[in-house]
């Protein structure tokens, strides 16, 4: 009989946030699969702290590249491709020799997540299944103390990423905004805020639900780069009775 592979959402980062699968997944598994950075713990893996069984085997994925390579470059998408191959080769190796394996992920695993790369390489011929999470932008905006929509408001979740043009589009057609991805991509995005005229109500949360949260208006912030668990929020103000 060949093992479950569990792509298992973690939340925004409270353990409090799990869901009860998730929890009793993560607890009774033995085999804990986690991205994280060379070098350092993995926020996944921080997140769970304290409930992994005590015969745990841990396999830490490391990402060979973060921001060293731009993303236009080939060789992005040629280093990070190889890697999510030797990641799945050895998740499958354990998923064929009868071993079920949790993989931990930050958020909800199909939102923008890595563990999406793992689960197109593994559906064909493994058994994967995904156990949802409450997002991260879900945690910002109950973090701000306000609905992110009323009513008809469209919502539009864009990523600082993307060239200024199409991040002006995207914001003006919107009527409520999440922003993420932004890290270095400050300047442009708040250039591409004031051209959509939603400047003066942007709110930048960091670290929602998780030790160090900030929440205050983006205006009050005058640094050029963002840390990683950084959301900016354009509420809607539409219809209500």
């Amino acid at each position: 009989m060949s093992g479950r592979i569990y792509g298992v959402g973690l939340g925004p980062g409270d353990p409090d946030l799990m869901s009860v699968r998730a929890d009793r997944l993560v607890r009774g598994c033995k085999h804990i699969a986690f991205f994280r950075k060379l070098g350092r713990s993995g926020r996944a893996r921080t997140i769970v702290e304290g409930m992994l069984r005590a015969d745990a085997v841990e396999f830490a994925m490391e990402y060979p590249v973060t921001t060293e390579i731009p993303l236009s470059d080939p060789r992005y998408n040629e280093v990070l491709s190889a890697f999510y191959e030797a990641c799945t080769d050895h998740l499958r190796a354990l998923s064929t020799s009868g071993e079920d394996v949790v993989v931990l992920c930050e958020g909800d695993p199909f939102f923008y997540g890595s563990f999406m790369h793992l689960f197109t390489r593994l559906k064909g011929d493994c058994d994967v299944q995904v156990v949802p999470a409450i997002t991260g932008m879900s945690a910002a905006w109950t973090a701000s103390g306000a609905p992110i929509t009323w009513g008809d408001d469209i919502l539009s979740t864009v990523m600082g990423t993307l060239d200024e043009p199409t991040l002006i589009d995207a914001m003006t057609r919107a009527d409520a905004l999440v922003v993420m991805k932004i890290g270095r991509n400050l300047p442009k995005v708040r250039r591409a805020l004031e051209a959509a005229g939603k400047l003066d109500r942007a709110v930048l949360v960091e670290y929602a639900s998780m030790e160090g949260q900030s929440v205050r208006p983006l205006s009050e912030f005058d640094r050029e780069t963002l840390p990683y668990f950084s959301i900016i929020l354009v509420h809607g103000q539409g219809r209500r009775p």
